[in-house]
This record gives structure tokens, sequence and C-alpha cells, in this order.
């Protein structure tokens, strides 16, 4: 039994995870929002999960490090610096980041990558995903997962590589560039589509998640795997045992 810590614990997922943390039969050491105290809670925990917002993560890090616990990280919206503060954070404690902690959907960046790598680059690679409307960042992480994954398996740098907010006279799709378009409305928990189009064929890899229960899930057997890590940085794919 393990002590967890949710940070963002007042939001939609961090209610979801209470609940899995009781169900799991894991200590909930805690939970704090805006404006608590992160360096009590991981002194009070053995592994925090976090699914606040990107201007908490340095302090979150900062946590982390001064208790010597392992972080698990589901925010997302993250830019460059936050990436830098998580490598850093990684030489002093175990971090796992992700945009997604849906066991499914690590899965399906696995299959994207492998695709991609396969089918070579004369297949156009679009991906589609569509959230609730009251989701704030765009592409979604989820979204941005899989575009690395298919850059990764082709073996291109996304950031130089991809396509955004297609509107008027745009003249014709970069060769080997991915694609990504983006749909908010409703209560869509998240649906994510990858296509990869090719001369008079396609393939469409997808996933639906139907409640936030499914990133619960996978964060805390992110937080349960976390436990026995040594510092560095960490995937959901080496969670599953996919890499």
């Amino acid at each position: 039994m393990a002590r967890i810590g949710i940070i963002g614990s007042e939001g939609a997922m961090g209610h979801a995870l209470a609940h899995v943390v009781a169900a799991s039969g894991h200590e909930l050491a805690g939970g704090i929002d805006r404006g608590g105290d992160p360096a009590g809670l991981a002194d009070a925990s053995d592994v925090l999960i976090d699914f606040s917002v990107p201007q908490a993560l340095d302090a979150n890090l900062h946590a982390a490090i001064g208790a010597g616990i392992p972080i698990v990280i589901g925010t997302t919206g993250l830019d460059t610096s936050h990436r830098d503060a998580i490598d850093n954070a990684a030489r002093v404690v175990a971090v796992l980041q992700t945009g997604n902690t849906s066991l499914g959907v690590t899965l399906l960046a696995h299959l994207v990558r492998e695709a991609a790598a396969r089918l070579g680059p004369d297949w156009d690679i679009e991906i589609l995903e569509m959230h609730h409307r009251r989701k704030v960042d765009a592409p979604s992480g989820t979204a941005l997962l899989l575009g690395e994954a298919a850059a990764q398996g082709r073996g291109i740098d996304l950031a130089e590589q991809s396509e955004r907010g297609r509107d008027g006279h745009t003249g014709a799709r970069q060769e080997g560039a991915v694609g990504f378009a983006s749909l908010r409305g409703g209560t869509v928990a998240g649906e994510h589509s990858v296509i990869l189009a090719g001369e008079e064929e396609r393939l469409t890899l997808s996933h639906s998640a139907e409640n936030r229960s499914i990133f619960a899930r996978g964060a805390v057997r992110a937080a349960e795997w976390m436990l026995a890590r040594e510092a560095g940085r960490y995937t959901m794919e080496e969670v599953l045992g996919l890499q």
C-alpha cells in the first residue's frame, strides 16, 4: 500500500483519482489545489500525481525533490521551459510525464509509431481530436503525444514538420508533415484518431475515452510502478513494458 498525494484535487481528474486510489487499496495522503502547499503534501506521500496547471509545475517538482519521492505528471499545455524543468528534476527523482495516462492511448501511441515507421513518408498522417467545450488547450496533450509518436517513427522533428489550423488558401499539403485538427463541444471526455492516408487506401487508428476514470486508473498504475524506480525520466510505455 502506498500513500498517494494528488495535486489538482478539486478538478474533475482530482476527484476521479481520489475514487480510484480508494478502490485500489492505497492510502490517499491528501490533496491540494491552487494555493495549497505541495511541499507539505509531498512530505506526507510516497508518490505524487499532478493534474494541475503548467504554472504550478516548478513548485510541484521542487516539492517532489525536497521529499525525495517520485512524481507522475499528467498536466497538459506544457512548453519547452516546463520540459527542461522536468529533465532537471529527473536527475534527482523519478519523474513520469505524459500527455495521457490511459493505458489504451499508451498502446495506441506505440502502434502509431510502428505504423509511421513501416508505411513510410508517402503516407500522409492527420490527427483528429475532440474534447469537451471547457478544454482550454489545443491540440490536446494526447494529440501531441500521438504526433510525437508518428514523428519518432518517421525520424522527423514534429515542431518543424507539422500543420495546424488550416484556413483559407493554404496551398498544397507539406510532404511528410503531421497534420492536426481540433474539435470542441459538449461533454466529450476524449476522442482521438490517427489517419494514415496512402494511394487509394487509408488506415485509421482510434481511441475513445468514455469516462475520466480511465485516466485515473492509468495514473495510479503508473504511480505504483514508479515507487520502485531510481531517479530518471520515465514513460507510460515503460509502465506497460513496451520499451
